[in-house]
């Protein structure tokens, strides 16, 4: 199975013609959904979610629909990785969204990590470190060092049963290139837009202020059906939410690879009018 979504589902997702501007904020959610059939959530990276929005998500979602959440930034972003210790976050992360994974919802859970965050001893040890307390969550981990692609690498993560994140990202020595490689039963894509003069310098707004072309998105399509060679299930998200690119280039994506793969895309109109599917590849 492929799932294609976006990071987020705010209002600020969806500024754009896409949007359809007489919804409310606590129905944004229902309306996604009816969208697209999964969604990375970017909150629980700010903070620990609490039981009553973890509850209204699995209310207001079909059973199909799947959440990524991605692991609270006091895991991921941590002050010393040389103190061989893990933020309690992490296990109040875990409890608080038991009732998604119980449902069966649950998609797995992202470590994003820094660009600082580079290869090292202490680094691998964290990473050990952190896998550990977050268990038994499906973990993929994003690295954002290129140290960090590498065959080596890939053997850790095999061992942890740790998923690998390829991304789509400005070409930057530092930051990783494209890739199709999986390193646990789950696959999983992030594309950030390629806005490489504000990747360093902008905010978190302008720097994934940017519209992919068709032309751009294409060789992903192989990338992503490699992925699901490998992978029991693949999730392919779009970051660059800035005025809506995020929902329009899922949608163009999903017509990419129904355009790439005919019949074995089973797409699933879920609301009559809208650009809705669900994306299968078996």
């Amino acid at each position: 199975m492929i799932y294609v979504g976006t990071c987020g589902y705010s209002y600020k997702d969806w500024i754009g013609p896409f949007y359809p501007g007489k919804i409310r904020s606590n129905e944004m959610l229902p309306y996604y959904s009816s969208c697209f059939p999964a969604v990375e959530i970017d909150s629980s990276y700010y903070g620990v979610p609490t039981a009553q929005t973890v509850e209204r998500m699995d209310r207001c979602t079909p059973p199909e629909f799947r959440f990524c959440f991605k692991v609270p930034s006091t895991v991921t972003h941590p002050a010393d990785i040389t103190v061989k210790r893990v933020h309690p976050d992490a296990g109040l992360f875990v409890e608080s969204i038991a009732l998604i994974k119980e449902g069966g919802k649950l998609g797995c859970a992202l470590l994003q990590f820094p660009n600082g965050f580079r290869k090292t001893p202490s680094a691998q040890e964290y990473l050990r470190l952190a896998v550990e307390a977050l268990q038994p969550l499906p973990l993929v981990a994003e690295f954002r060092n290129r140290e960090w692609q590498d065959a080596e690498t890939h053997r850790l993560l095999l061992e942890l049963r740790l998923g690998w994140c390829n991304v789509d990202m400005p070409r930057y020595d530092t930051l990783l290139e494209p890739s199709s490689d999986v390193t646990s039963s789950v696959g999983y894509v992030r594309f950030h837009g390629r806005n490489a003069a504000n990747w360093w310098t902008g905010t978190n707004v302008t720097r994934y202020d940017y519209e992919y072309s068709p032309k751009e998105l294409e060789p992903w399509t192989n990338r992503v059906a490699e992925i699901q060679d490998a992978a029991e299930t693949t999730f392919a998200f779009f970051n660059n939410h800035a005025r809506g690119n995020a929902a329009r280039n899922a949608e163009l994506f999903i017509e990419l690879l129904r355009t790439r793969y005919g019949d074995a895309a089973d797409i699933v109109a879920r609301r009559e009018g809208a650009p809705a599917q669900r994306t299968l590849f078996e």
